[in-house]
């Protein structure tokens, strides 16, 4: 992927079903970005996440089959982006302590998930603490962790999660500034036309208020649905307001603007409930049923899932495990043996040497070697899946020299002044991978 290229990264926390709130906020506008070529995208499953809202490993293990499929089925291609479980990246939980070792424990007392617990505490008239884990406490390193280890620049968010991403860049300036340059500060992104859903009662569609719309029910089931959503007692005929009604505000989430403005007109014109709902159904059928066969094909199929994912964590290791020896080196978890000491001092001033790969428009898989300095060291010639192009840059990292006469066939001709400096930056890879 291009060097230049905006890296997005999204998740989604395994404890429930996807509704058409977690559509329209979430899977539908993250979707669409994937296949901008401009961007490089990363989309997991947020399962770590997941422990601390959920103590039910069957919800979790389910949703997680849920969320997958309700992605792919939306039209995300993991061939395009990295798509991964979160517990299948080790170094997430490693970046986690390393953060946790230079975040204030004052700033985790202001994030709004602690304070509103201890705040039900205090009102309740109990300890400060009574029933808040420590999990809860240290969610916002462990969502650092998420985006900092990808070098997000933008990550989209509902507005209730800012805090999260301001908190993020704190957690990546204190590290910064006693590591040197490693880090990159994230962004949030908030799509202000999708950032609240209405439910079923006009509240926010969440799974707390049990007022959601699962995405991928039935038809028969999504009618029944709709038919109960809350409004008022006006009856046929009488002009209706589109101002705080939730069934407008759904069919504007997925109505084109004439479609929009339509619906608007016969709401003015007193259109009956009943008749508005039907508009809705059939509004929301229309582009959601196409879809319907592929997610249950897939929540048939699990093993299919699970290759998907695997192949998407072993794309997210090529970056996370060198970026994390990396990481280890600058705080001092270091190798003892070969004289490392001396490649650490040169590259403590910048960052480490690292592999990027990307995908061309021959639909090939290529990676390169990038020196501290930013300077292309080693270009492969294409490989047709992501995970030859990985086998070959562990290869790389592993045996050096040897790894690099057996590939030979497979990597663009050396200038013999360069080999040396290739080996030098391959030797300070396998002396900082984890062993």
């Amino acid at each position: 992927m291009n060097s230049e290229c905006t890296r997005v990264l999204t998740g989604i926390t395994t404890t429930g079903t996807p509704h058409l709130g977690n559509y329209v906020g979430a899977i539908r506008p993250t979707v669409q970005v994937s296949r901008n070529s401009a961007t490089e995208g990363f989309y997991f499953l947020a399962d770590y996440h997941a422990l601390i809202k959920c103590g039910d490993p069957s919800r979790v293990q389910r949703s997680t089959l849920e969320i997958a499929a309700s992605w792919i089925a939306a039209g995300l291609d993991p061939e395009m982006v990295t798509f991964y479980r979160q517990s299948d990246i080790p170094q997430i939980p490693e970046l986690t302590w390393l953060l946790t070792c230079v975040t204030g424990k004052g700033l985790l007392n202001r994030a709004h998930a602690y304070k509103a617990a201890t705040d039900k505490n205090h009102a309740a008239g109990h300890d400060t603490d009574a029933d808040v884990t420590a999990g809860l406490f240290m969610y916002p390193v462990l969502m650092g962790a998420d985006i900092l280890m990808f070098k997000a620049h933008k990550v989209p968010v509902g507005r209730d999660q800012i805090q999260h991403i301001e908190m993020a860049r704190d957690m990546a300036s204190s590290f910064n500034h006693l590591y040197g340059e490693h880090f990159v500060l994230p962004e949030a992104v908030i799509e202000e036309s999708v950032a609240l859903l209405p439910g079923l009662d006009g509240r926010k569609m969440s799974k707390s208020y049990d007022n959601t719309i699962p995405l991928f029910a039935p038809s028969a089931q999504m009618r029944k649905q709709i038919n109960a959503i809350v409004t008022d007692s006006r009856a046929p005929g009488e002009p209706k307001s589109t101002e705080g009604s939730a069934l407008f505000q759904i069919f504007k989430a997925f109505a084109s603007a004439e479609e929009t403005e339509q619906l608007a007109q016969a709401f003015a014109d007193g259109i009956a409930w009943g008749d508005a709902k039907q508009h809705l159904f059939e509004r929301l059928d229309r582009e959601i049923a196409p879809m319907r066969a592929s997610y249950e094909d897939l929540i048939h199929n699990p093993d299919k899932v699970e290759r998907i994912l695997k192949l998407g964590a072993e794309k997210a290791l090529q970056r996370s495990a060198p970026f994390m020896a990396e990481l280890r080196s600058a705080v001092g978890l270091r190798s003892l043996s070969t004289q490392p000491s001396l490649q650490i001092e040169k590259v403590s001033k910048a960052s480490a040497p690292q592999f990027k790969q990307y995908r061309e428009k021959d639909g090939q898989f290529y990676f390169k070697l990038v020196s501290p300095q930013g300077h292309t060291l080693l270009l492969s010639k294409g490989f047709s899946s992501p995970k030859e192009a990985g086998l070959a840059i562990a290869q790389l990292i592993a045996n050096g020299a040897s790894a690099l006469d057996a590939l030979q066939a497979q990597l663009e001709a050396l200038h013999a002044n360069a080999r040396d400096e290739v080996l030098e930056n391959l030797n300070f890879l396998h002396f900082n991978s984890d062993k």
